[in-house]
């Protein structure tokens, strides 16, 4: 039988005067994996500290079993700023006890891309003061990961993370025998690692079994419940209001309510975009051009990012955009919102970007925008305009739209100055949508947004008529909000992907499969001889056959891209063309692996 670890009995916390908790009680047992899950400000980052200890209850207790190693990530980590990362991480291990150990080479590894920690000036021996943010949590994140514990209490444990960096904690969490309580935004992320959830609402926390998926449906099923007892309560108020002014009473059946199954929540509810009515929209909205590339080459400082680039956005395209870190995904969007402010007068360092003539850009970088902190949210609002025209006849006051982003009326009169970083971040959302622009470029606009939000932001752009680039490490909001996945790999090229994240991942693990060096035989009896000098005219001959090849299939990739736009209504069109483009991926894979086995022979 399962041990608790944790118990929370009748615990209350109080700020101010609001109650984050009211009498709640919880338990943590050996082997859960539970994933939290609320609005911003509702009590799941005081939960977690409690639970871990690290802050008081006001009523009520938390008990701890006996001798439990607990590991816990918080949003502000304790490490010594003038230590090395080698001494937070490792400790005194001798280099061969550590590099020995496949635990910590795993870690190291999956959170830093290679034992030499590629993205740090002096790798392991780099001072930990001088680093970002973002560097110091994933720091933070392998000092906990590399030791064992009976139970992990993580907060946000994927910010700062890529795409791949996402995947690998999600497989070594499943992994781990230690029980997990962890706070997070990243839906994907609580589908792969949780089988239960809390949900933290006004004072209470309600559980449920399974992942993201299961809490959903189940949550669904419970709100459909109380819609119904509620609607079956005013029922009787009603007719026995009826009865009593009749004088006589009136027989009556009482309702039934059926629960249905899980899948009949959704049978009625339609696909989240109509996808064709859109394009008809974002056409009349667009015209036939929104941003075309030519040859382009996008460079930062001395790097070059993208080379030869030719590539089209067109009228309600919506896509992805993801890649490694430092790839150029950022500087492609600052390069194209360049030329659609200038009206095409600012280019890149060499070919040329067409933008339309109607193009109206909106641009979410990462940077939260100032505002004067002592105007309030709907000021800043109404700044932008009073109303919005959101497509097919849908029109929304500034004080709706903020209501749907989550500021309540009373929250509407809040200075920007006392606002939380998450609700800076919604409301210069709020913002751009007010300006009504028929472009969108957002990128990471999930930081700091809680998962409500997150599915109101959704929501609304699903019936947004435009053209839109996304980047992302939340796997779900991108798969969720956009059509179509392109990459940047960090070899200066940009590819479509038909089947998005996944296939992501799996090009990044050959690459770094093909980028590792082979292992050392254990006892070769003599030195290999290297390949003979026709060997290596020979590989060099084919090689640049290969290249030559690949230049091909980059030229048909473009073609086939630019007739999908073309076609884009034509929905057998459209599959018949992706079907050759799939095809022709797969010719430029096994080209590329050839190429890679051939150069280390040239």
């Amino acid at each position: 039988m399962a041990v608790n670890l944790v118990n929370v009995e009748n615990v209350s916390k109080v700020y101010g005067t609001r109650a984050l908790l009211d009498g709640v009680s919880l338990g943590v047992q050996e082997g859960d994996r539970i994933g939290v899950v609320g609005r911003n400000g509702d009590g799941k980052t005081t939960l977690i500290r409690m639970l871990a200890k690290l802050e008081e209850a006001d009523t009520g207790r938390v008990t701890h079993s006996g001798g439990l190693r607990l590991g816990v990530l918080t949003q502000h980590d304790s490490l010594d700023p003038e230590a090395t990362v080698r001494h937070e991480v490792i400790g005194d291990l001798a280099d061969h006890e550590w590099a020995g150990n496949a635990k910590i080479r795993d870690v190291l590894t999956g959170l830093f891309g290679g034992l030499d920690l590629p993205g740090f000036e002096q790798g392991l021996d780099t001072v930990i003061g001088p680093l970002s943010g973002g560097e110091r949590r994933r720091i933070a994140l392998a000092k906990l990961l590399i030791d064992e514990q009976d139970l992990i209490v993580l907060d946000e444990p994927t910010n700062h993370l890529d795409v791949e960096g996402i995947s690998w904690l999600a497989r070594h969490l499943r992994a781990r025998r230690s029980a997990l309580v962890c706070v997070t935004h990243d839906r994907w992320f609580l589908d792969q690692v949780c089988t239960r959830m809390w949900d933290v609402q006004r004072g209470d926390v309600y559980e449920y079994e399974g992942g993201y998926s299961d809490y959903v449906f189940a949550r669904a099923e419970r709100e459909r419940i109380a819609a119904t007892e509620e609607a079956k309560r005013q029922n009787l108020v009603r007719k026995e209001l009826a009865w009593l002014r009749r004088g006589a009473p009136a027989r009556t059946s009482k309702p039934r309510f059926r629960v249905e199954a899980a899948n009949e929540l959704i049978a009625d509810v339609p696909e989240p975009r109509d996808k064709s009515e859109l394009m008809k929209f974002a056409n009349a909205r667009l015209g036939k051009t929104v941003f075309d590339l030519e040859d382009v080459t996008v460079t930062a400082g001395p790097k070059t990012l993208l080379k030869h680039l030719t590539w089209q956005l067109g009228p309600g395209d919506r896509v992805g955009l993801v890649g490694v870190n430092g790839a150029g995904k950022t500087s492609l969007l600052r390069a194209l919102a360049d030329a659609a402010r200038s009206q095409g007068d600012v280019q890149p360092a060499a070919g040329k970007v067409v933008v339309g003539k109607t193009v109206r850009l909106a641009y979410l970088s990462q940077d939260v925008t100032e505002l004067p902190g002592t105007l309030r949210v709907l000021e800043a609002v109404q700044q932008i305009r009073d109303r919005v025209d959101l497509g097919k006849g849908r029109e929304m006051t500034a004080g709706q739209l903020c209501e749907q982003f989550g500021f309540s009326k009373e929250k509407q009169w809040t200075p920007v100055g006392d606002l939380s970083g998450g609700e800076r971040r919604r409301l210069q959302l709020l913002r751009l949508l007010m300006d009504e622009p028929n472009v969108l470029f957002l990128d990471e606009p999930t930081n700091d947004l809680d998962i409500e939000t997150l599915t109101q932001l959704e929501d609304l752009l699903d019936g947004w008529p435009g053209s839109m680039i996304v980047i992302s490490h939340d796997r779900f909001f991108i798969e969720r909000t956009t059509d179509n996945t392109f990459a940047l790999l960090g070899d200066a090229t940009l590819r479509m992907l038909p089947r998005g994240i996944d296939e992501y991942l799996e090009r990044r693990q050959r690459m770094l499969d093909a980028a590792a060096p082979a292992p050392a035989p254990s006892a070769a009896p003599a030195a290999k001889a290297g390949p003979s000098a026709a060997d290596v005219r020979a590989a060099k001959k084919e090689l640049q056959k290969i290249e030559r090849q690949l230049d091909k299939v980059s030229e048909k990739e473009t073609k086939l891209h630019a007739r999908i736009a073309e076609h884009a209504t034509d929905f057998a069109k459209v599959a018949e063309l992706d079907a050759e483009l799939r095809a022709l991926s797969g010719e430029r894979d096994e080209l590329e692996m050839r190429w890679l086995e051939l150069a280390e022979d040239a």
